[in-house]
């Protein structure tokens, strides 16, 4: 019997957690209305999670288990999963246990009524700081402001994916990848899920400060322009000022005026100008050094081994979108 369901985990040094998650997964799969996989996609873990993984998809055939040659990023993982998905329909949830499982079954009867994308909204965090959920809220504020797709605030990488919609994300081949927003940019009818987000089962969260802030800027960058007409209209209205400056200090000299000698001026204007120039060409150089990684066309990923799955299905690198790798 074909699949209909296909669950995607990505994992990263959540070996406290697994024991819980097999279980309620194992409880997910017999709940469905149709046969289920389950594709546990190892990031690079240090811990013994690569170990009890592969046990388990050794163990239990409805398990799939893919081992990354390091540790890729989570947006990656997330993609690694998809592309190795069978079902008709696929789950893409967190191994930390803050995306409940049992909300698959609200999403499935949200795919049945006929919708390709079912997202999940967090209704309420308790399990994240008031830092967290602060700068998260700003982040998608931002985000609606500046892009021209409209990104579902309150929502993570918790989603529901109909056959037709993968497809369509599978073939968006960029490296720098924001999946979230992807599939806001792909459209189709899409629903939402409301559920309460709760603290992690054990462990302790992988998403630094700085891995939050680079997802964010892979967000804006991907789907906006906006900090390039910003870097435009910036430069525009310091050569403006600078320019009237300077016909002021011409109007004042040909009134014979008194002007205080120093250097004290000419050193703020030159270190405002400077600092100015160097923050425009910041903003330039995050779009050339995503361009730069594009072009290069590397691999998205390169897989140390996988379990579970066909052998004539496996893969050691991939990356590439499914017409290329058909061809």
């Amino acid at each position: 019997m074909s699949t209909v369901y296909s669950l995607v985990i990505p994992i990263y040094n959540e070996q406290a957690v697994l024991p819980l998650l097999l279980r309620r997964l194992d409880a997910l799969m017999e709940a469905l209305d149709g046969p289920a996989e389950a594709i546990l996609v190892d990031d690079g873990s240090t811990d013994a999670s690569p170990i009890v993984l592969e046990a388990k998809a050794r163990a239990d055939a409805r398990y799939r288990f893919v081992r990354l040659s390091r540790n890729f990023g989570h947006q990656v993982a997330i993609t690694i999963g998809m592309e190795r998905a069978s079902g008709q329909a696929t789950i893409v949830m967190d191994a930390d246990l803050q995306d409940p499982p049992e909300v698959v079954l609200d999403m499935v009867a949200k795919w049945r009524e006929g919708f390709e994308v079912v997202y999940a909204e967090r209704l309420s965090r308790d399990g994240d700081s008031r830092f967290k959920r602060a700068t998260a809220d700003l982040f998608y504020r931002l985000l609606g402001g500046l892009s021209e797709v409209e990104i579902p605030r309150n929502v993570g990488d918790f989603r529901l994916v109909d056959r037709k919609a993968l497809d369509a994300f599978l073939a968006m081949p960029e490296r720098d990848r924001f999946v979230r927003g992807m599939f806001a940019w792909i459209g189709f009818r899409q629903a939402v899920v409301g559920f309460h987000r709760a603290p992690r089962a054990a462990g302790a969260t992988k998403y630094s400060f700085a891995r939050m802030l680079r997802l964010a800027v892979s967000g804006v960058v991907s789907f906006s322009d906006a900090p390039l007409r910003l870097a435009l209209w910036a430069g525009l209205a310091v050569s403006s000022l600078a320019a009237g400056y300077g016909l002021w200090v011409i109007a004042m000299w040909a009134m014979n005026a008194d002007f205080a000698r120093g250097w004290s001026s000419i050193v703020v204007l030159v270190a405002f100008l400077g600092g100015a120039n160097m923050l425009l060409t910041g903003v330039l150089g995050v779009y050339v050094g995503r361009i730069h990684a594009e072009v290069k066309r590397r691999p998205l990923y390169v897989v140390e081994r996988e379990a579970g799955f066909a052998a004539s299905a496996a893969q050691s690198v991939g990356g590439e979108p499914p017409a290329a790798r058909r061809a």
